[in-house]
């Protein structure tokens, strides 16, 4: 199973419309993960129409229309791991207690706000992912999503990729 993670996409503060790679991605992966920070509901409604299963929550810069359709939380198990979305997890430091005592049954916690990349485990809790973004790189050298491959229960290659500077 193939999961695209991404966040923050700020459609259409920070840009215009969401990278054509991206779209890509969200045609090809089994599941499609954004963790809030929307901005606009037509992003939604683009990527519910162009992926075939979407897991997504709301951001701290999305509006009543978008809270209205997301939950602040999203739970799903795929591929035998139970999966979390949501978009903020406080500060850098102590993120992985945090994340543990918060989500001690999730086995994958996927988190956004920062737009900085982040991929850790918590001890005794989930793995934390951090796809960035894929629209503002804010003080990161590039925009950026994740694609995370599950096969048996297992989490398997996450990858970073980086999108061209525009």
């Amino acid at each position: 199973m193939r999961l695209l993670l991404l966040s923050d996409t700020h459609v259409p503060v920070r840009a215009k419309r969401l990278p054509a790679e991206l779209l890509g991605e969200a045609e090809r992966a089994d599941v499609v993960m954004h963790a809030g920070d929307w901005v606009d509901t037509a992003t939604l409604d683009l990527l519910e129409a162009r992926a075939r299963r979407l897991i997504g929550v709301f951001g701290n810069n999305d509006g009543p229309e978008l809270r209205e359709r997301l939950p602040e939380v999203a739970r799903a198990e795929l591929g035998g791991l139970r999966f979390g979305v949501v978009h903020e997890t406080g500060p850098a430091r102590g993120r992985e207690d945090r994340c543990a005592q918060r989500f001690p049954d999730l086995d994958v916690l996927v988190f956004g706000h920062s737009h900085i990349p982040w991929d850790t485990s918590a001890p005794g809790g989930p793995r934390l992912l951090n796809p960035g973004s894929p629209t503002d790189r804010r003080r990161q050298p590039y925009c950026t999503y994740m694609t995370l491959v599950v096969a048996d229960g297992v989490p398997g290659e996450v990858t970073l990729h980086r999108l061209p500077r525009r």
